[in-house]
């Protein structure tokens, strides 16, 4: 089931989680969302903090749109993060840029491909290609021909989480 909504992002926890503020004043909710279809090297390995920071400097204090899909294991519901673009400067900007491909774009993360049914066709096709075109330009963590998938550090650091 897909749920929308619009709230306001307080925290950044790591390249692939955000903490926000949902709802209406006096009447606000604390949510964690994990931005979907994508996996952001862990704060103890390397990029996880530059990864941290990129989405901090996409979303943070802004309002974002959320597109939720089913939870993950933690309970989180996992989300397409829609922002508006930074150089729209206008509270009323369309929410049009979605982090998670942005944190492709950049090299902060990997695409999930195992929650790729998930995506929409299109989504699947821009994923791709966006994690393709950061890994042929050596753009952010593919700049390290060593790099290691977040799924394959959080095996062998069970503690670290």
């Amino acid at each position: 089931m897909l749920s929308v909504l619009f709230c306001l992002v307080v925290a950044v926890s790591d390249g692939d989680t955000l903490k926000l503020r949902c709802g209406e004043p006096g009447a606000y909710r604390p949510v964690i969302v994990r931005l979907g279809a994508i996996d952001a090297p862990e704060l103890g390995q390397p990029f996880g903090q530059r990864a941290k920071r990129t989405l901090a400097a996409l979303t943070h204090r802004k309002t974002v749109r959320l597109d939720c899909g089913p939870t993950d294991r933690y309970g989180r519901p996992v989300c397409k993060v829609l922002v508006a673009p930074a150089s729209c400067t206008d509270s009323e900007c369309p929410k049009t840029l979605d982090a998670g491909l942005a944190m492709l774009s950049t090299g902060m993360a990997w695409w999930s491909r195992a929650y790729r049914s998930e995506q929409a066709p299109t989504d699947r096709q821009r994923y791709g290609h966006a994690e393709s075109e950061a890994r042929g330009g050596r753009i952010g963590l593919w700049a390290d021909a060593a790099a290691v998938p977040p799924w394959k550090w959080r095996a062998a650091h069970p503690r670290a989480r």
